[in-house]
């Protein structure tokens, strides 16, 4: 009889520890808000907004988003102000990660950078597969380019496009603007200019700048995106826990699948990219 209840009490205590698993996740007391650093892109097009409630009610961690360009949310990263960072820039990311700054970083999605203008294209680059072709025609014409200048993962792509064309607008007709992605396309728009932007935050800027796409579908516009926590070796009092835990749910099937499902006005703009 005592064998019986104790065989009973076990299983009773297995089927309850499924339903007990998820709140041993959740926030800590005394655990503060998960600090994340982001791009323009990823809050502009309104991806975050539709992913991160989903982490928030399954593990009970708010996130704090801080939505700058790729440089200065690795340089909140550096200075132990965030506690993760989701970036666009691997280059600048290997660096961070080589540098000792970053640690567990993961593939999460991508899409791709495109040139955008004026629909009468005064350059005459629509249609061009080619972004250095379509550069040098910009550089050639007496037509304007808005820069972010801000040090972004766009920017630092726009630079190295202009590298390679051995060409840039002179004088006036190349406007760095120091500003993210929305802002440009606005003034983009305003002053009938050409800029490059990636594909989600066009999307989202569309039919309030009237700004056309000229430039699009060369492999060198490719634009992926990684998520780094910050290591916690080099800042004790960031949130390492809690920035593991975002880590593994965003490249998680369950997170890969709502940014697939992501489609603003039917339009999938971001692509789910992580190696399980």
């Amino acid at each position: 009889m005592q064998r019986r209840f104790v065989l009973a009490a076990v299983a009773g205590l297995a089927l309850t520890l499924p339903f007990a698993t998820p709140f041993a996740h959740a926030q800590q007391p005394g655990e503060r808000a998960l600090r994340l650093s982001t791009t323009t892109s990823t809050e502009n097009s309104g991806l975050l907004t539709y992913l991160l409630p989903s982490f928030e009610a399954k593990h009970g961690i708010k996130v704090n988003v801080i939505s700058v360009g790729t440089g200065k949310a690795l340089e909140l990263g550096r200075n132990g102000d965030v506690d993760l960072t989701l970036v666009h820039a691997r280059q600048l990311e290997d660096k961070f990660v080589l540098d000792g700054w970053g640690v567990d970083r993961r593939d999460v999605m991508y899409n791709d950078f495109i040139v955008v203008g004026p629909s009468a294209d005064p350059a005459r680059v629509k249609g061009d597969r080619n972004v250095i072709s379509a550069f040098r025609k910009i550089a050639g014409a007496n037509v304007r380019f808005i820069s972010r200048g801000d040090n972004s993962g766009t920017d630092v792509m726009e630079k190295g496009y202009w590298q390679q064309a051995g060409a840039k607008p002179s004088g006036s007709n190349y406007v760095s603007a120091g500003l993210g992605m929305g802002e440009v396309l606005n003034m983009a728009a305003e002053m009938n200019a050409y800029t490059l932007t990636d594909r989600a935050t066009y999307g989202a800027y569309k039919a309030r700048t009237g700004l056309a796409i000229v430039v699009e579908g060369d492999r060198r516009m490719f634009n992926p995106y990684g998520i780094i926590a910050v290591n916690p070796d080099r800042h004790k009092g960031v949130n390492y826990r809690g920035a593991k835990l975002l880590i593994d749910w965003i490249t998680s099937p369950e997170a890969q699948a709502k940014i697939a499902a992501f489609r603003p006005a039917g339009e999938q703009l971001f692509f789910p990219s992580a190696q399980r």
